[in-house]
């Protein structure tokens, strides 16, 4: 399968979320800052990428994360609203790149690049299932 025949570049999604407290560094690591941690950032940018394409993949198909280059910009306490977006920039046979962004209102919190990986589940099961993961 040919990404290319049902992904189009300007392909974009956009996601909400108010910060809990389970999201923060300070969830994690104890004695750190109660702000929004990096790595949740970061899954939020690749659910929203997901977002992006989704309702294109055909049956049996789904998207993983394989890359990811992100800046993490600005702190964003508990209870802060955070919007993430997700566009597709580029899209090759089996991967699709995406430009990302995390905003708190105006406040830009961090941005970077994302791409995701095209699969077959079925496929993907079998080879777990014989142990060989690509």
């Amino acid at each position: 399968m040919d990404a290319r025949d049902f992904i189009k570049v300007g392909m974009s999604a956009e996601r909400m979320l108010v910060v809990p407290a389970e999201r923060t560094v300070g969830h994690f690591v104890p004695g750190m800052p109660m702000v929004y941690a990096t790595p949740m950032m970061i899954l939020d940018m690749e659910m929203t990428s997901g977002d992006a394409i989704r309702a294109a993949l055909q049956p049996g198909w789904v998207t993983v994360g394989t890359e990811v280059d992100i800046r993490h910009l600005a702190a964003a306490l508990v209870g802060a609203t955070v919007r993430t977006t997700a566009k597709v920039v580029a899209v090759e046979r089996r991967v699709i790149r995406f430009e990302v962004e995390a905003f708190e209102g105006m406040r830009r919190l961090g941005e970077g690049r994302h791409a995701r990986g095209l699969v077959n589940v079925e496929m993907f099961n079998k080879r777990l299932a014989k142990g060989a993961v690509p």
